[in-house]
């Protein structure tokens, strides 16, 4: 007796696993069927079986490329010797081997950055003893700003780097904006020179609230009331200043007859 309970007990649990299965695959299949985005191999329905179907991911941009700059100190040729070598005569008699050491070849990073600044002088300066004026001064921020520009490509999280960038960029301008309004051939060769594209800042804009206009028509009032009172004291003095002229004028006539 309890053996035949025991039966129809299994026989009961594994009929309601093959209609669960049943209704979920059928379920499946109109879902698929009903969606035309999704694509792949279709779910297999077997009695008490159920496969689900891999997950389909449709990226709908592409990866994103990054820009990178040219390095500016490419054209710097690595046999070239170092700028506390390269005046003296001894060095280019030397052999490969002190040649080498000596050369950019295996020099750091920044003695490469000062050649680089010497050659950008080179081409702005006004003579060989020029390092003072507008345009060479204009040449250095040049080269620390393409500097600062190559290390936060690499290091993009580098805040303190960015701030020093972005204030050499406004001296730069306001150096730009100085030179272009003293001497403008010069301000065409620098920017020719160095290869640097001058922008005009933007105008200023500010947006005409009530407040703003009564508060602008009240200064404009004040200062048209100064002007008047300014002009009439102009008025009195000139007046007094001729009366005294007058009266010394009749005094020496006075005095002369």
């Amino acid at each position: 007796m309890w053996a035949n309970i025991a039966l129809r007990s299994v026989l009961k649990s594994s009929a309601g696993v093959v209609r669960e299965s049943g209704s979920l695959c059928s379920s499946v299949k109109t879902w698929t069927g009903s969606s035309a985005l999704l694509s792949g191999p279709r779910v297999s329905c077997v009695a008490g079986s159920f496969a689900v179907p891999p997950p389909v991911r449709h990226y709908t941009q592409g990866p994103k490329r990054k820009t990178t700059l040219e390095s500016q100190l490419i054209d710097l040729p690595p046999t070239m010797l170092k700028m506390d070598y390269a005046a003296v005569p001894v060095a280019q008699m030397t052999d490969d081997v002190v040649k080498k050491i000596l050369s950019l070849e295996l020099a750091s990073h920044g003695e490469k950055l000062k050649m680089k600044m010497e050659q950008m002088i080179a081409k702005v300066q006004r003579d060989e003893n020029d390092r003072n004026s507008l345009e060479v001064r204009v040449a250095i921020l040049t080269a620390k700003i393409r500097n600062f520009q190559e290390h936060l490509q690499k290091h993009h999280k580098d805040k303190s780097n960015k701030r020093r960038m972005l204030m050499a960029i406004d001296r730069r301008k306001k150096l730009l904006k100085n030179l272009r309004l003293v001497r403008y051939d010069a301000f065409e060769n620098v920017c020719e020179q160095l290869g640097i594209t001058y922008t005009f800042p933007p105008e200023y804009y500010r947006r005409a609230t009530r407040r703003w206009v009564a508060k602008k028509a009240f200064c404009i009032k004040v200062f048209k009331e100064v002007q008047k009172q300014k002009a009439q004291q102009k008025l009195k003095m000139k007046r007094s200043l001729a009366s005294t002229d007058m009266a010394a004028t009749n005094t020496r006539a006075s005095e002369s007859t």
